[in-house]
């Protein structure tokens, strides 16, 4: 079987070194120890990158650190990926506001990823933005996209 393709925004890898959300971080954390074992093929775009440019020290350092440990492509944002993310906004999926929300989806689907993963559950893991996403996508000949949390998607083992 074919690994899934999952694209992970910013707020993912964040959720890493999130204490004040220990559920979450912890749902990260096992979906990162997949993600070493390369269960599943991962990207990171430059607009992820760039992001976490922006945190503060320590957590900057700690975090690029957690990422240099994965093997993954890095998806630039180039001027497909902005028409597509253009595209989601005017049709009203993702609000101009938060275009970077809709580069994140736009790279994903460009690249052909199976799955988005995020913690943004306000413009990205709803119904509507996967309807939509999936609407326009089709229309312009795009894959179909997940947007799904990690505890969504890491392998969960039942107790017997």
């Amino acid at each position: 079987m074919k690994k899934l393709k999952i694209y992970l925004d910013t707020s993912v890898i964040s959720h890493l070194k999130a204490d004040d959300v220990p559920e979450r971080m912890e749902s990260t954390r096992q979906m990162w120890v997949e993600m070493k074992n390369e269960v599943y093929e991962v990207f990171i775009s430059s607009l992820v990158t760039a992001e976490l440019g922006d945190c503060p020290e320590p957590k900057r350092t700690e975090l690029f650190k957690l990422i240099s440990l994965l093997k993954y492509d890095e998806i630039l944002i180039d001027e497909e990926t902005y028409r597509l993310a253009q595209e989601y906004i005017r049709n009203g999926i993702i609000p101009a506001k938060y275009e970077d929300d809709a580069l994140h989806i736009a790279a994903a689907s460009v690249r052909g990823c199976n799955v988005v993963v995020s913690w943004n559950f306000k413009h990205m893991v709803r119904a509507k933005t996967i309807f939509g996403v999936n609407g326009t996508n089709k229309m312009l000949g795009y894959g179909e996209l997940e947007i799904l949390s990690p505890d969504s998607l890491i392998e969960v083992e039942e107790d017997e």
